[in-house]
This record gives C-alpha cells, sequence and structure tokens, in this order.
C-alpha cells in the first residue's frame, strides 16, 4: 500500500479543492499492476459532496480519479455510464479528463453525452442511462469524472420543477453509502450538510470510518472518510455484500415507527385501496364458497398472484411509495411487487377485513438506522384474533403459502394507522417445506433397472418441483418428468407416469409416480452387483437446492443463504438377482447439529438392500460458523449420490 503522504494528498485535495494541476503527481503516486496484482482498476479516490435543502432536496457533487492497471482495465474504462430515473431524479456529468502517462491531458466533449432508455425486463418506468465514450486508454492513463445529481431513487407524485426530486418524506434525508468497491479505492470520501433544526442520527457498520461534524453557517456537516479499500472476496453464494461490507447509513427520519405511519398515510390519502362495483363483484365470486377466515384469505392472495401479471409498465405519477389503485390494478392486470399488494389490500377490505401494506427487502438485512432499504412491498392482514399476517401476491403464484418462505429471517416494516417498529419473518419449520422419495426396484440379471417411485413435497420443496410444469408449455410436462431420470441415465425409459393436476395446487401437495426401466443400469457379473440407487442418484435435484453448493472450502467468513428450510427424506428397496455380501462404503450414519443434520443408513437382508437417508436443514440465511455442519451434510448426501454399492457374490 502507498505511503501515507499519498493519503493524506488525497484528503488536502478533497477538502480544500486544490487545483486540478496536482492530479498528475497523485497519479504517479498512486501506484501501478505490481502494487496491485490481481486488479484490473484503482480507484485513487471516489468523492461525494451532499448538500440538503430545507424541503429534503439534495444537490450531489460526484469526483472521481480511476487509474488503469491493466487492458482489461482498460476496456472497462471505454465508456461510462450512469442510470437514473427522469421522474425523481437529474443527473449532469460536468466534465470528464482523460491523464494519459505521457503526461498530456485530454479534456472530453460532455456535451456529446448520450442520454437513452435504459435496458429493461420487467419492469418499465421509463428509467434511463447516460453515458460518455472515453474512447481507447492504456494502462498508466487515469479517468477523472464529475458529476451533478438532484433527486432521489424513487418517484412519488409531484407537481412543479424541483418539487418531483424532493423525497417521499418531505423535509427529511436519508442516504446508503457503500464504503466497498470491487476495485481497490485508495480514498472514499463522503460529506453531507444538513440544516442545523434536522436531527441526524447515523451509524458505521462493519468496519470503521474516521468522522467529524464541523459547524457550517446555518448547517452542520458530517463528514466521513475510508481509507485502503480492498475488493472482498467473494465466497458461493454468500449473504449480500450490504450484510458484510463497511457501510455508512444516515437519516433524519426518528425511527421505523415514523416511518411506518408516514408509509400508512400517504396511501390513505391517495386512496389507494379504494374499491369498485367490478373488484366488489370479482371479490364475491373470488369467495362464494369460502369456508372460513383463512381460506377467504387464501383464496383472494392465490387470485391476486395468479392473476396479476408481473409487468412493471409507466401508469403516469406515483411509480414510487405511492401504491397505484385497485381500479387501475384490477383493469390493467398488470403491475409490480406494490401493484399486486396493492390489489390484494383492495379486494381483502372490500372482503371485510383490516389490510395495510409492507415493506420489506428481499436478499439483504435491513440495519436499524431508518434510512430506506427497502425494495419489495407486500401484504398484512389483521386476523380476528388481532395477530397480523403477512401476505406476499408477488412471491406465491402456483405456491401452496401465502407468505414465501424463501423470504423467511427478512426484515420487514407494516404501514399502520397506530404505526410499528421493524420486524422479521421467523424461521419456517423444515418439516413444512419436506421433499420425500419413496421407490422400490429389481435389478435383473442383465442388469436392467425396473421399478416405481413415488415423489411427495410440500411448501417451497413443492414449488421447485411443481415449477417444471407450470413453467412449462402442457405439451413439455412429461418430457420434464422423462429429463430427471435422463439426467441420470440416458437409457432411462418410462413406463407409465402420474404427476396429478399440476395447476390445482392449492387442492394438494405435488405427488410424481413413475413406473420406469433402465437398461443396463447395473453392472451384474458371477463375482458382483455394482449400481447406485436411483432414488438417492440426485434424482429431482430441483426439489434439493444444498445439493447445489460445494461443500470446499473448509471455512467461510461469510454467511451464505440457501433456498429455504427443508427436510429430505429418501428411502429405497432394491431387490437383486442373487444373494451375496454387502460391502460397505465409509459414511457416519450421524452428523451435523440442530442447525444441520443428516442420518443414513445401509442393510442387505438376504436378496434386498435398501437404504435411507434424512435431511434436516433449519433456515435459509447461515452464519458462517454453520458452514461445518451444513457443508458435512452436504458432503454426506453427496456420498450417497455418487458412491457404487458393491454385492460380492463370491462368500
Amino acid at each position: 500500500m502507498k505511503s501515507k503522504f499519498v493519503l493524506t494528498f488525497i484528503v488536502l485535495l478533497l477538502t480544500h479543492s486544490l487545483i486540478s494541476s496536482n492530479i498528475p503527481e497523485l497519479i504517479k503516486k498512486a501506484g501501478c499492476s505490481k502494487d496491485f496484482p490481481k486488479a484490473d482498476l484503482l480507484m485513487i479516490f471516489d468523492s461525494t459532496d451532499v448538500d440538503v435543502q430545507e424541503s429534503g432536496l439534495s444537490y450531489v457533487n460526484t469526483h472521481t480519479l480511476y487509474k488503469v492497471l491493466t487492458t482489461s482495465g482498460a476496456k472497462k474504462l471505454n465508456v461510462i455510464k450512469f442510470g437514473y430515473d427522469p421522474l425523481s431524479a437529474y443527473i449532469d456529468i460536468k466534465g470528464v479528463n482523460v491523464y494519459r502517462k505521457d503526461g498530456s491531458i485530454e479534456k472530453i466533449d460532455v456535451s456529446e453525452v448520450y442520454d437513452y432508455p435504459a435496458p429493461a425486463r420487467m419492469i418499465y418506468w421509463g428509467a434511463r442511462e447516460k453515458m460518455v465514450e472515453i474512447g481507447r486508454v492504456e494502462p498508466g492513463d487515469a479517468v477523472e469524472v464529475f458529476m451533478f445529481k438532484k433527486g432521489y431513487t424513487y418517484a412519488l407524485l409531484y407537481d412543479d420543477e424541483d418539487e418531483q426530486y424532493i423525497p417521499p418524506m418531505r423535509g427529511h434525508y436519508y442516504d446508503i453509502v457503500p464504503f466497498w468497491s470491487s476495485d481497490p479505492l485508495l480514498l472514499k470520501y463522503y460529506s453531507v450538510a444538513v440544516p442545523k433544526d434536522k436531527q441526524i442520527q447515523y451509524r458505521f457498520y462493519n468496519g470503521e470510518a474516521e468522522s467529524s461534524m464541523i459547524p457550517e453557517g446555518e448547517k452542520m456537516r458530517y463528514t466521513f472518510i475510508k481509507k485502503d479499500i480492498m475488493p472482498i472476496p467473494q465466497e458461493s453464494r454468500m449473504v449480500d455484500m450490504s450484510d458484510i461490507a463497511p457501510k455508512l447509513l444516515i437519516s433524519t427520519s426518528p425511527d421505523w415507527e415514523a416511518k411506518s405511519l408516514w408509509f400508512y398515510g400517504v396511501n390513505e390519502d391517495y386512496g389507494s385501496f379504494e374499491s369498485t362495483p367490478e373488484i366488489d363483484k370479482k371479490v364475491d365470486e373470488i369467495l362464494a364458497n369460502a369456508k372460513d377466515e383463512i381460506d377467504s384469505i387464501s383464496l383472494l392472495t392465490h387470485w391476486v398472484a395468479d392473476e396479476i401479471r408481473y409487468s412493471g409498465i409507466s401508469m403516469g405519477p406515483g411509480e414510487g411509495y405511492t401504491l397505484h389503485s385497485g381500479d387501475m390494478n384490477f383493469t390493467d392486470r398488470c403491475g409490480v411487487c406494490k401493484d399486486k399488494a396493492g390489489m390484494l389490500i383492495t379486494m381483502l377490505r372490500a372482503a371485510g377485513f383490516e389490510s395495510y401494506p409492507a415493506m420489506t427487502m428481499a436478499g439483504s438485512r435491513i440495519d436499524y438506522i431508518p434510512a430506506d432499504q427497502f425494495n419489495h412491498s407486500v401484504t398484512v392482514v389483521k386476523m380476528k384474533n388481532g395477530e397480523y399476517k403477512l401476505l406476499d401476491p408477488t412471491w406465491v403464484p402456483f405456491l401452496r403459502e401465502l407468505w414465501s418462505s424463501a423470504e423467511q429471517q427478512q426484515n420487514y416494516l407494516m404501514g399502520l394507522p397506530e404505526g410499528a417498529d421493524l420486524m422479521e419473518t421467523p424461521v419456517s419449520p423444515p418439516e413444512n417445506h419436506f421433499f420425500r422419495i419413496t421407490g422400490n426396484s429389481e435389478i435383473s440379471k442383465d442388469g436392467t433397472l425396473s421399478g416405481e417411485f413415488l415423489l411427495t413435497a410440500e411448501g417451497q420443496s413443492d414449488a421447485a418441483v411443481r415449477r417444471m410444469f407450470t413453467s412449462n408449455y402442457i405439451s413439455e410436462w412429461e418430457k420434464s418428468v422423462e429429463k430427471e431420470l435422463l439426467n441420470i441415465s440416458s437409457q432411462a425409459k418410462i413406463i407409465k407416469m402420474d404427476f396429478g393436476e399440476p395447476y390445482k395446487y392449492q387442492e394438494s401437495n405435488i405427488h410424481i409416480k413413475v413406473v420406469y426401466e433402465i437398461p443396463d443400469y447395473a453392472i451384474v457379473t458371477e463375482d458382483e452387483i455394482i449400481f447406485i440407487p436411483l432414488v438417492a442418484a440426485n434424482l429431482f435435484k430441483r426439489g434439493m437446492s444444498h445439493m447445489y453448493f460445494s461443500n470446499k472450502p473448509a471455512e467461510r467468513k461469510f454467511g451464505f443463504r440457501d433456498r429455504c428450510s427443508r427436510l429430505v427424506e429418501l428411502n429405497e428397496t432394491v431387490k437383486l438377482p442373487a444373494t451375496g455380501k454387502l460391502i460397505p462404503f465409509e459414511f457416519e450414519e450421524k452428523v451435523g447439529d440442530e442447525i444441520a443434520s443428516f442420518e443414513g443408513s445401509i442393510n442387505l437382508d438376504e436378496d434386498k438392500y435398501s437404504f435411507s437417508e434424512k435431511i434436516v436443514l433449519s433456515k435459509r440465511v447461515y452464519e458462517a460458523e454453520d458452514w461445518h455442519s451444513f457443508s458435512k451434510v452436504v458432503e454426506s448426501q453427496k456420498k450417497f449420490a455418487n458412491t457404487p454399492v458393491i454385492i460380492d457374490l463370491t462368500k
């Protein structure tokens, strides 16, 4: 790492606005590929200066300096892009300078900046990108970028020019500032000036930073500096980077209850959940044969989940925290998570239920400083016993749950008239997501394996298997089942199959029964029989996401995520063409603990071989220290899937 002089120089440059003629010296002293052998680019500094107005409107100036270390890094800097939503943010690339390694300086003509619709899939809200072409750069060159921005991330209702850039909670300011980087970063500088009458709370997570608070006229300036930021090594299926990397959360909102009350009020004032005669009629139709409270809630939740297509189109004002009206959603039959949540709230209220919106963060943790760490909207309904129940019509199409357990251990905030604090969804018991295969088969003298098996599953395991039908054309359903056997043996032939009616998911959990035959599956000689039981061989692996984990490395530094908690039970009995002695392979009959466990057994009784496996995975999000037991479980199940059974016929 470079000397203290370089870092001190950068701080002076940023805090005292030294003239840009000092930049070449800074680039020269920053280092080269020998100093950062694993990096393509070096960020010499990343500076952000924010000026917050009384309304909450923020003016943001950024100043960044990149140094090219390799030819791959040069390719990455051919163009520079910034995304924004014109409904809520304005950006202006103020200047770009290229410092050539020969000492020359090239000013890029920023009047040639391209402004175009951002690439989009499923959500078409008018997001745009601004791009400036840098052209050819080489290792040793550096690129300096100045940008101005005003506004915020989410759009809401607006009236006049600057009004649209004021945050939804008028008068309040928040920011979520990542202090991590995918490239080495010598210094990250973030400074914000806030009116003195606004009470700021902040916290720096997952590390430390230098900080200061200095009066500046009618404002208070808060500054945070972190040096020598190196890329964090990636681990397979690790938790989100924001859960483990250094970051700053800063907010003027007093607490989560204030945000809850605001979220409730802004939607009630807008009339988001007012019903119409057409909606009332549809609700009556859906609930015509409802048996009880939970059945009514289930019927409405699944109607919205299945009948409102997930597709976000620009519907004018209100693409942020204000949920679109029930009338609009019902007419268009499409929308994003907040539209589906709002449609369900409208229908529940039309049916006489007390229901409200909630916000959550799919994929990462929400920390306690009330900065808006949300990316998903859901529904809550108040039950007769006074408890609130979470519903998610976005994540449960053709799923037997009302709240997807792929969202367990996830923070959420309800928008209630009495206000609410930040909460966390509980762990769903593994038995709610069982995956079971029971098989009976026979090996003939020519090595043909014939038999049948029954697969049953529930919850998220049901969804993983059922998706092979509901996400496919009906004409492909039988081929999808056949493919599961072909993944194990290319000679597999299905004699008969029965998978019921997959779209009637509310009536029953998934059942798949298959009668099959696989020529030359086993090796049968006068001396031995060698085979892997079909049920053990990763049959319908799609229902066991833990089997996609590598059981290496031995240790993990960070937490990790599976799809869901899960119970797996695999059993098979195989009739053999002769009797002999089982040559047992080495495995531990019991592995793990209450976090993750494996129990397995093998047995030979005359000419019948049988095995049994039971895997219990207790949660979705795991700590790094859970890896030892989790990986041992995966290793044990893989051993059953990959180790041939050997029957010695000579003894």
